[in-house]
C-alpha cells in the first residue's frame, strides 16, 4: 500500500514493514501539519497487523533540517500558541518512542536541531555518511532535546555538541556506537530494510513485549526493570507464538508466526 500524506509525509507498506518518508522540499522542515500526521501514521501502526516494522527516513538530500522557523517566528503575539505549539513538538517525537513497533531511523542527509531529536527518538539508527548533525538551538534562541542528547552521548559530549552547535559526521556517531551502521548513499535504504526484514521475520507479539520492556524499564531501578522483563516473559510464554517459536526450535525449522 502506497499512500502520500496531503501534510508532506509518504508512506508505504510491504511484507510487514513501513516506510515513512519526510517530503517537503526543500529540507523537510518540520511543520505543525508534518508533525500532526507523524503522530497519526506511528498511532495508527501501533494497531496495524500488516505493519511489524517501520523505517523513517526524508526525501531529498536531507533528513530534516528542523522545526519550521518561519512558521514559528509569528507565534509570540498569540496567546497560548508557543504553549500548544511546544505540546506537539514533543508529543510528535514521543510517538516514535511511543509506537508499539520498533522504529529505525534510516538518516539520509543533515539532521539539524528537531531532525537530530527526531533522529534519536528511533529505535536503531543508520546513516548515510554524507550526513552529519547538529543541534544550533543556542544559535538562534531556542531550547530543546538536552534530555535526550544525555541519554546517548557523555554528559560532556553532550554538552559539547549543544554549547558549540557545531556539525557532528555521521562516521563520528557511528563510532561512537550511537549508529548501527554508516553506509554509503545508495546503500542507506537496503541497510536500513535488511534490519527492518530481520526484525518482520520474528514474533510480532515478542518484538512488540520487548520495545515495551525497553520504554518502561528505562525509568526503572534495574532489579524492577529485571522483575518487569520476567514478567513479559511469563505473559508470553501462554501465547501461540512463543509455543511456535519453541515447537520449531525442537523440530530445526522455521517457525510460522501470527501474532497471538
Amino acid at each position: 500500500m502506497d499512500t502520500h500524506d496531503p501534510n508532506d509525509l509518504g508512506v508505504t507498506v510491504a511484507d510487514h514493514i513501513a516506510v515513512v518518508t519526510l517530503d517537503r522540499a526543500p529540507v523537510n522542515a518540520q511543520s505543525r501539519a508534518m508533525r500532526e500526521s507523524l503522530i497519526r501514521v506511528m498511532d495508527e501502526f501501533c494497531d496495524r497487523d500488516d505493519v511489524r516494522v517501520v523505517v523513517l527516513t526524508g526525501a531529498g538530500k536531507c533528513f530534516s533540517a528542523g522545526a519550521d522557523i518561519k512558521e514559528r517566528a509569528g507565534f509570540s503575539g498569540e496567546p497560548g500558541r508557543y504553549v500548544s505549539h511546544n505540546r506537539l513538538t514533543r508529543e510528535s517525537f514521543y510517538a516514535i518512542e511511543d509506537c508499539a513497533k520498533p522504529v529505525i531511523g534510516a538518516i539520509n542527509g543533515p539532521a539539524i536541531g528537531a531532525g537530530t531529536v527526531l533522529a534519536l527518538s528511533c529505535d536503531i539508527l543508520v546513516a548515510s555518511n554524507s550526513a552529519w548533525f547538529q543541534m544550533p538551538e543556542v544559535d538562534v534562541g531556542m531550547s530543546g532535546g538536552m534530555k535526550l542528547l544525555e541519554r546517548h552521548l557523555s554528559r560532556h559530549m553532550a554538552r559539547y555538541f549543544y554549547y558549540t552547535g557545531r556539525k557532528i559526521p555521521a562516521a563520528e556517531l557511528h563510532r561512537l556506537g550511537i549508529l548501527q551502521a554508516c553506509v554509503e548513499p545508495a546503500e542507506l535504504m537496503p541497510a536500513a530494510m535488511r534490519i527492518a526484514a530481520e526484525i518482520a521475520e520474528k514474533s510480532p507479539l515478542a518484538v512488540r513485549r520487548a520495545k515495551a520492556g525497553f520504554n518502561t524499564g528505562v525509568s526503572m531501578p534495574d532489579r524492577e526493570a529485571y522483575r518487569y522483563e520476567q514478567q513479559i516473559t511469563i505473559e508470553l510464554s501462554r501465547s501461540d507464538d512463543t509455543r511456535e517459536a519453541q515447537q520449531a526450535f525442537i523440530e530445526k525449522r522455521k517457525p510460522r508466526f501470527t501474532g497471538r
